[in-house]
């Protein structure tokens, strides 16, 4: 059997938008289901920012916690 080598296409690759989110308000006193996006945010402490890639499972979780949080694009 001849092996027939395939040339595949690359996507190019774009740089992926990052977005800033900082915790501004405590979620105690908040649902648990709240409290649990937070953390999976991975925000732990009163001021703490990280920043994530944009997505749309990303989005969903801000828009969840909206209230709690400060976004930076």
């Amino acid at each position: 059997m001849p092996e027939t080598k395939t040339k595949t296409k690359r996507k190019s690759k774009k740089k992926e938008k990052m977005v800033k989110v900082t915790l501004v308000k405590s979620p105690i006193g908040y649902n648990l289901s709240q409290k649990r996006t937070v953390r999976a945010l991975g925000l732990r402490k009163m001021n703490q920012t990280v920043e994530h890639k944009d997505s749309p499972t990303f989005r969903g979780m801000v828009a969840k916690v909206s209230h709690l949080l400060q976004v930076e694009e």
